[in-house]
């Protein structure tokens, strides 16, 4: 784990494989799950168990993961809807200025690279986002969504 930073508050499970410079705080990677270089993991988010996390992908706080998800290369979250650089007296912000809208990505789904999932929306299980997708609304379980803004294109194919 050369060049990386993990801190004191994470929570790894067993047999996680991290890659360097990884900047990881205040979350929880599941067992068995392997993060990719410059992944970056802020507090309050949680990856489950045996998740592949693609190099430059960047899981801000409030973003929920559960198990077997694949995030492509360079995939992005977000957390507020409105962001702003200062509040409303021209100070910069601080977290007492913004509430974080919590983001779920279901079981088995997997995220294309270079997507974007706006706050505040949940991926389905086994549901699939392709490359390059923005993510602006819910995702139903098993269906394949693509484009910008990302919208229904076929159910998920049915494996042999």
């Amino acid at each position: 784990m050369d060049y990386c930073r993990i801190a004191d508050d994470v929570v790894l499970g067993e047999g996680v494989q991290i890659h360097g410079f990884v900047n990881l705080y205040g979350c929880t990677i599941g067992e068995g799950t392997r993060l990719g270089t410059f992944v970056e993991v802020q507090k309050n988010a949680s990856i489950g168990k045996h998740c592949k996390v693609s190099s430059h992908t960047f899981v801000c706080e409030g973003v929920q993961i559960e198990d077997n998800v694949f995030l492509g290369h360079g995939v992005m979250f977000t957390n507020v809807s409105y962001p702003r650089a200062t509040n409303k007296h021209g100070e910069l912000q601080t977290e007492a200025d913004w509430t974080v809208k919590p983001t779920r990505v279901k079981k088995g789904a997997s995220i294309g690279s270079g997507s974007v999932i706006l706050c505040g929306n949940t991926v389905g299980s086994n549901a699939i986002i392709g490359a390059g997708a923005v993510v602006t609304r819910d995702v139903p379980d098993g269906e394949v969504w693509v484009g910008n803004p990302a919208r229904f294109l076929k159910k998920v194919p049915l494996e042999d």
